[in-house]
């Protein structure tokens, strides 16, 4: 009766639950308990996320309705609808998004800090203008004509773009005359904003796009005397590469053709300044070639809002959150050997609340010590200047067997992986793409030693700018039914064809999804037999249809369901044959919620789990995912505190319930708390303890004289 009951409950469209969640962010940069430089910071990341969201979902969308496959004609009229919906959410969002952007400006007018445009600089600040586009501007602005573009979108896209209008205006003009140009605005080579000279008590701040409107005589210099008008625009391309799989190019290759392919992709959304004039519109929207569906919003005067992220703020530290120094526990700051540790005691570190270094630490002794033979580790994301990698190549050097498998379709970070790969080749390094087809998405490291093996499993990235500002857990453990398995996973990795069998861990695209649903239909069953039945999870996305319904079912048998879900989430809550028995908090704070725990309550003697899957059809079908069990008792209360901590949030902690009104959660009778803040205050005081402890067992041994 219950499978026939869920069949027919809603469920939130992925794409229409991720706008939901953006407006999250967008809520964040509201509040006026944030500092005002966070606010902007997260205005930055809201206009960013929706970037990036444009180039590939809703491009996605656009494709599927060229497609001429039988089953996905079947879909499109759902799509237009889904395409209508996230349109309107954005038009509505876009609003509120502009006087966000004003009312933070305007506090931190009472703050001394101020936004000048070019009409109104003083004498002083105009020469110091002139001086900066002859010392650093001038050869970064080359105007195209108009007339010679033949599409906009062979231009290189999420970039800033000025129409300029320049009308010859001189006493030896008889009749005006007015061209059209394209300037782009140069922010990667210059930056966004230019701090220009202090006046009435003010820290002056300019955006580059009024710098060069103001310098648009220079520009021209050397034409007739012109008056100038400058509307800024930009538009999103379709990020989906073309592969070509039939042509005889290795995997290097294609994915660096692809990357080239992406740049020629075709637009898929304009943004462009209100104010610009309607023949000047016109003409921009017929470059453009943009089909009915296809978004174009009319905006404010800036674009490309995600630079907020790095909005000059060096002297005003009272507008940013307090600095939270990433502890080292104890055990990376011994002198014993941390490998050795490893063999006695699974150890773990979560991110960025501990600091990366831990890991880097366990990297650069499996590179040195003599007994280690080899190190094979799976790469999706590497900083610019990665520790990782110089980890790997000090064991390469020292004779070890280093084997690196790295993800070149990592979106958006492909050509740093491929540069990486070449590096790490030329030094020895075995690296593997590996498998096409399958994107490889697992944390994983296998150390191979003479005195026992080691693993690290993990739910995020090798990466140490992510460990600054995700949240994310990674256990170390000598166990041998995990670090064998994790080795099988390798196998797996360079025979994909294998069918390996794996007892303890959940990996995907083998088996991870029917163990799933397997542990939730374990809580099903017991719920029937009146016994303790309840699920917690925490996770970034959940999707799949067949969890979904499976969720469904479990709560519409009595299940308790509490996830921790920051991003897309298809649950609708509120529906009366889930009798209440799910919720869904999200969290938006200082650091990114990225880690991913499942919880089971197995009838009492609960079942955990970490690793590097979402609950998305990609990720269990599509992906070569890794969850592990945590057996670790310590681990284990360490895992369900953050869980139930980010359930108690409200300061920051959101209802996700399928209604996109995203309101702050509350709690009866309860002070406000905010669970990223209660978590560093109680992993700090859990290290100053054990520093303690360690200071006491120092001095009470006894002395060897």
């Amino acid at each position: 009766m219950a499978t026939k009951k869920t069949k027919k409950l809603k469920s939130i469209d992925r794409d229409v639950s991720w706008m939901f969640f953006n407006h999250r962010i967008l809520q964040e940069a509201q509040k006026e308990t944030v500092p005002l430089l966070e606010r902007l910071s997260f205005l930055g990341i809201y206009s960013n996320n929706l970037d990036e969201f444009f180039r590939v979902r809703m491009a996605s969308l656009n494709r599927l309705l060229e497609s001429d496959n039988k089953e996905i004609r079947k879909r499109h009229d759902d799509i237009r609808k889904t395409i209508k919906t996230i349109n309107k959410l954005n038009a509505t969002y876009s609003t509120e998004y502009a006087d966000a952007i004003n009312q933070v400006f305007k506090s931190l007018e009472q703050h001394n800090i101020r936004l000048l445009d070019e009409q109104h600089l003083n004498d002083e600040q105009k020469e110091y203008l002139k001086a900066f586009f002859y010392d650093k501007l001038n050869g970064y602005i080359n105007p195209i004509w108009f007339s010679e573009v033949e599409e906009i979108a062979k231009l290189e896209d999420n970039r800033i773009y000025l129409l300029v209008k320049k009308t010859e205006c001189g006493s030896g003009v008889k009749k005006p005359k007015s061209h059209l140009f394209i300037v782009k605005v140069p922010d990667r080579e210059t930056g966004r904003f230019l701090k220009v000279p202090s006046s009435d008590g003010m820290d002056n701040i300019m955006y580059l796009d009024d710098v060069i409107r103001y310098c648009l005589p220079l520009t021209f210099i050397g034409f007739n005397e012109s008056t100038f008008e400058a509307y800024s625009f930009k538009f999103t391309k379709d990020a989906e590469m073309e592969m070509d799989n039939a042509s005889d190019y290795g995997v290097l290759q294609k994915i660096a053709k692809g990357v080239i392919s992406r740049r020629k992709g075709d637009p898929v959304r304009l943004i462009y300044d209100r104010q610009m004039p309607r023949d000047m519109q016109r003409k921009l929207m017929e470059k453009m070639h943009l089909d009915r569906l296809d978004t174009a919003l009319a905006s404010s005067r800036y674009q490309n809002h995600k630079d907020l992220m790095s909005f000059p703020g060096s002297n005003h530290s009272d507008l940013k959150f307090p600095r939270w120094k990433p502890i080292m526990p104890t055990a990376f700051l011994s002198d014993e050997s941390v490998l050795q540790q490893i063999r006695r005691k699974d150890l773990f570190i979560h991110v960025p609340y501990h600091s990366f270094d831990s890991y880097i630490r366990v990297l650069r002794e499996a590179a040195l010590q003599p007994e280690v033979k080899s190190i094979k580790t799976t790469l999706y994301r590497l900083a610019k200047d990665s520790k990782v990698v110089k980890a790997l190549i000090c064991a390469a050097r020292n004779g070890k067997k280093v084997t690196a498998v790295v993800e070149l379709l990592a979106r958006f970070d492909e050509e740093s992986n491929i540069k990486w790969s070449k590096r790490m080749q030329e030094e020895g390094i075995h690296v593997i793409y590996g498998v096409e087809g399958l994107k490889i998405h697992s944390k994983l490291l296998h150390i191979e030693s003479s005195k026992g093996n080691i693993a690290c499993i993990g739910t995020g990235n090798f990466h140490e700018g992510n460990a600054k500002v995700y949240t994310d857990y990674l256990m170390m453990t000598a166990r041998k039914e995990l670090v064998n398995e994790v080795s099988r996973v390798f196998d797996f990795i360079e025979k994909p064809f294998s069918q390996p069998h794996f007892k303890h861990l959940l990996v995907s695209p083998i088996t991870m999804k029917t163990r799933i649903l397997q542990l939730i239909n374990t809580e099903i069953k017991n719920a029937r037999l009146g016994r303790e039945a309840w699920i917690k999870v925490k996770i970034n996305h959940i999707t799949e249809p067949d969890v979904v319904n499976k969720l469904y079912e479990a709560a519409s048998e009595g299940v308790k369901i509490d996830l921790v879900v920051r991003g897309n989430c298809s649950l609708v809550t509120t529906q009366p044959a889930l009798q209440g028995n799910i919720k869904g908090v999200g969290i938006i704070d200082r650091y990114l919620e990225h880690s991913r725990i499942l919880i089971f309550c197995n009838g009492g003697s609960p079942r955990c789990y970490i690793g590097s899957a979402d609950w998305m059809p990609r990720n269990l079908l599509n992906r070569i995912e890794v969850m592990t069990p945590v057996f670790d008792e310590d681990m284990q209360r360490d895992l369900k505190r953050t869980v139930e901590y980010g359930l108690a949030d409200t300061t920051n902690g959101r209802i996700v319930d399928g209604s996109g009104s995203n309101c702050l959660q509350s709690m009866e009778n309860q002070q406000p708390f905010r669970s990223q803040e209660q978590l560093y205050l109680a992993y700090k005081k859990e290290a100053e303890q054990q520093e303690k402890v360690a200071a006491e067992n120092t001095a009470s041994e006894p002395s060897n004289s």
